[in-house]
C-alpha cells in the first residue's frame, strides 16, 4: 500500500508523514515540486535534517536550480522510489503540496510525443490565467502575461496525458488530506513567514539573488521573487513580507480546490494544540483500510 499526505501549505503534512513513517515503517518521497531543488530550502518549507527524525526521505536536493525539471521527471523518478521501497517491504509515503505531481506518479497518465500549438484566441486574458491555475496552481506567471500563459499550456498540452486512462490508479493507494479552519490556517501561513525571516528567508533569498539566476525553480516558490523586487527598490521590506504572506495564502485556496476536485481524500481536521490526537486518527484509518 502507498499512502498519500496532501492538504494546504502550513497545514502539518511534514510532521504527520514523519510520525506515520514510524508506526508504518514507512519512507517519505516529496511531492513538492519546490523541494526538488538544492538551495531553496527555507522559502520552500523544506524538512530539516532533525526534522527527519533519521527517517528516510526521496527526491529532496537532486537538482541545481539552473537546471530544469519536469513533471515527466517526477513521474519516473516516484515510481522508481516506491518501487524500490516496496522490494524492501516497506511502505511509500508521498506527502507535498503538488497535485499534478501526484496526479502523474500514481495513476495512468500517459505524455503525448506530438508538439501541439493551440488556439486560445477565445480567451480572455483572465480566462487564459484561470485556465493555467487549474492546470498548475503554483504558476509564478504574471496573469497578465499572455504570451508566456500560452507557451506554458501549450508545454502542458504536449506534456499532456491521456485523458481516458486519468483515473485509473497504478497502486493500491491510501489519500489522506489535510484541513483545518481557514481563519487559523491563515494565521499559520502569516506566523510561519514570521518565523522563515527568523531562520534566514532573507539571506537565503539574497545569496540566490545574487547568483542572478531567474530560472522556473527560483521564480515559482513564493518567497525569492517578492524579495528581488525588495532588492530592485521596487517595494519596501514591509511590502514584500505581505505580498509573501498574501500570495501563501492565496496557494493555500488553491490547493484546496484541486485537491477536492483531483482526489478522493479522506480528511482529517488537523488538531494544533494536540497533534497526538490527529496523528492517532490518521493512523487508525489506515490500519482500517490495509
Amino acid at each position: 500500500m502507498i499512502i498519500v499526505i496532501t492538504g494546504p501549505t502550513a497545514v502539518g503534512k511534514t510532521k504527520l508523514s514523519v510520525e506515520l513513517a514510524k508506526k508504518v515503517n514507512g519512507e517519505i518521497i516529496n511531492a513538492d515540486s519546490t523541494q526538488i531543488f538544492k538551495e531553496l530550502d527555507i522559502a520552500t518549507a523544506k524538512v530539516t535534517e532533525e526534522e527527519k527524525e533519521n527517517i528516510p526521505h526521496h527526491l529532496l536536493d537532486i537538482k541545481d536550480i539552473n537546471e530544469e525539471y519536469t513533471v515527466f521527471d517526477y513521474q519516473k523518478d516516484c515510481r522508481n522510489k516506491i518501487k524500490e521501497i516496496l522490494s524492501k517491504n516497506k511502505t511509500p509515503i508521498l506527502v507535498g503540496g503538488t497535485g499534478l505531481y501526484i496526479k502523474a506518479a500514481l495513476y495512468d497518465y500517459k505524455f503525448n510525443k506530438e508538439t501541439i500549438k493551440n488556439d486560445y484566441s477565445d480567451y480572455s486574458n483572465e480566462k487564459l490565467y484561470e485556465k493555467l491555475l487549474k492546470i498548475n496552481p503554483e504558476t509564478s506567471i504574471h496573469k497578465n502575461n499572455r504570451k508566456r500563459i500560452e507557451r506554458e499550456l501549450d508545454k502542458y498540452s504536449n506534456n499532456s496525458f491521456n485523458q481516458e486512462k486519468t483515473d485509473k490508479l497504478l497502486y493500491d493507494t491510501t489519500f489522506i488530506g489535510l484541513t483545518t479552519d481557514r481563519e487559523k490556517l491563515y494565521d499559520r501561513i502569516n506566523k510561519r513567514v514570521d518565523i522563515m525571516l527568523q531562520n534566514g528567508l532573507l539571506e537565503e533569498a539574497k545569496k540566490i539573488y545574487d547568483t542572478k539566476i531567474r530560472t522556473k525553480a527560483v521564480l515559482t516558490p513564493i518567497g525569492y521573487k517578492e524579495l528581488f523586487d525588495y532588492f530592485d527598490n521596487k517595494c519596501s521590506f514591509e511590502e514584500a513580507i505581505e505580498l509573501i504572506k498574501q500570495r501563501s495564502r492565496r496557494y493555500a485556496k488553491r490547493q484546496y480546490t484541486w485537491n477536492r476536485h483531483q482526489f478522493d481524500l479522506k480528511w482529517f481536521n488537523v488538531d494544533f494544540e494536540n497533534f497526538d490526537n490527529t496523528i492517532d486518527e490518521v493512523y487508525k484509518y489506515i490500519k482500517n483500510n490495509e
